[in-house]
């Protein structure tokens, strides 16, 4: 179902930077600042002019329509409305846990015929970008934007997630514990001239499908999301305008009104919806951007910025691409066919092609990447080899790290390269940010060879990842 938009340029508010280099490449080997991927503590954010007006430019020349800012959500670009406590790092990873057994469980049931089928679909050349900021939600590390919703708008700091369907927002009137304590003032519908409730008998409400829940006030239509965690959100299914930007506004957009919130969403506002079904976000714009064609660049630290581009370039060219796969009787995931793994430029020998015959989920809302069990194994033997020349003293584990060093006495240290390849030879060759998190090898196991790994955001992050009908691309260093 499409919407009309309004586009206007608006490539001023752009803040994602081209990338500094502190590492130096020695063939299969990178020497690094231990700064790079340790947890950031600046205070400073990255606002480099220059770096912006470059970034301006090569958005203008793609033909993007507008830009919105990416932050980190407990880092310094957040300004001084950011929120003030952040998880430590092993409650990142406890929560993580539950996200990544939330998708095994929705994939375990999805091999039907044909197993893996080619998803396609049309595309244009219209296109948003909106502001994405890395913030700890849902019970672990998410991404989020600020728009605005309603008339007159109201400002709501909400995560982004690929892995799911339905967009909503907490809700007045709505007192503690229904509603927990927000960064933004609650969304009142009453107030907005523009809001509306979805009748329980209109298409929009069937098609939420196994997300509807029953008629609220007699007539209205209701809804129920429940995530990984345990974290659950029930309400009334709505529509109103929303404001990516000052200038870029989806009028009619369907959305959760939240009136009862559980769980682990540590003060975001709500959630914007990037999956493949027909409620998401991308969903409801593809006719008026890029016929569903997105993209993203997440991060790669707390005190930088990426982007969030609803349509761009009709052209993946400049990306690396793979096909993009949907398991069968499960659209909401994004998924693409690992190939190989390489460390210190060799690929991994005695992974056989069945291990990675589940594909993997490409997911902003998974911290750590998970792979087939026997990958692993090989990935942490042939890294812990490569390293051993070294000497560096190992640390022990960190929740399901397993592979950890202690850096404390280093300023700099020797890193062996990591690689990831897809199907068709798109290879994703990470920095050290991209496979290190708090001096531990930032990979962990799945549930069994041959069922879905996940891409989890510490390997996509300074990536812009470029999704189509039928392809995902990447393209290194681009915020």
């Amino acid at each position: 179902m499409a919407f009309p938009v309004h586009r206007v340029l608006l490539l001023s508010s752009l803040l994602c930077f081209l990338p500094r280099h502190d590492a130096a490449r020695v063939g299969s080997y990178v020497t690094v600042s231990t700064a790079s991927f340790a947890a950031s503590s600046s205070t400073i954010c990255d606002d480099d002019p220059g770096r912006v007006i470059a970034q301006q430019q090569l958005q203008r020349g793609n033909g993007t329509s507008a830009v919105l800012r990416l932050t980190h959500r407990h880092g310094p670009c957040a300004g001084p409305s950011r929120s003030a406590s952040a998880p430590s790092f092993a409650e990142v990873l406890r929560a993580d846990e539950r996200r990544a057994e939330y998708i095994q469980r929705r994939m375990s049931g999805a091999k039907g015929p044909g197993g893996l089928q080619q998803f396609t679909a049309a595309s244009s050349s219209k296109s948003v970008t909106i502001p994405a900021n890395i913030g700890h939600s849902i019970g672990t590390l998410q991404y989020v934007v600020t728009v605005s919703l309603g008339t007159p708008g109201v400002a709501q700091t909400v995560e982004v997630d690929t892995g799911s369907d339905v967009s909503w927002v907490q809700c007045a009137p709505c007192a503690a514990p229904a509603c927990y304590a927000q960064k933004d003032q609650l969304f009142d519908p009453a107030k907005s001239s523009s809001y509306s409730a979805v009748p329980c008998a209109a298409d929009a409400c069937s098609e939420l499908s196994t997300y509807g829940h029953g008629c609220a006030a007699g007539s209205q239509c209701g809804y129920v999301v429940s995530y990984g965690d345990g974290s659950n959100t029930t309400g009334v299914y709505g529509s109103d305008t929303l404001t990516l930007t000052d200038a870029d506004a989806v009028t009619g957009f369907l959305f959760g009104c939240g009136h009862a919130q559980a769980g682990l969403f540590a003060g975001i506002d709500g959630l914007l919806a990037l999956g493949r079904k027909g409620m998401s976000l991308t969903s409801q714009t593809s006719g008026a951007y890029g016929g569903g064609v997105f993209s993203y660049c997440l991060p790669p630290s707390p005190s930088s910025t990426g982007f969030l581009t609803l349509g761009g370039p009709s052209s993946a060219s400049g990306f690396a691409t793979t096909g993009l796969l949907t398991a069968w009787d499960v659209p909401t995931f994004y998924m693409v066919m690992l190939t190989g793994i390489g460390v210190g430029g060799q690929q991994l020998s005695g992974v056989p092609a069945s291990a990675f015959a589940g594909g993997t989920v490409v997911d902003t809302g998974t911290v750590i990447t998970r792979l087939p069990p026997t990958a692993y194994a090989a990935l942490r033997a042939a890294f812990r080899a490569a390293m051993a020349p070294y000497g560096y003293p190992a640390a022990p584990a960190t929740g399901i790290l397993d592979t950890c060093y202690n850096f404390t006495d280093y300023g700099t240290v020797t890193l062996p390269t990591v690689s990831l390849t897809f199907s068709g030879g798109a290879t994703l060759k990470l920095d050290a940010p991209g496979f290190l998190s708090s001096g531990c090898l930032a990979f962990a196991t799945n549930s069994g060879d041959g069922d879905p790994a996940i891409l989890g955001n510490v390997q996509q992050r300074s990536f812009a990842v470029r999704f189509d009908g039928s392809s995902v691309g990447f393209m290194p260093h681009s915020c």
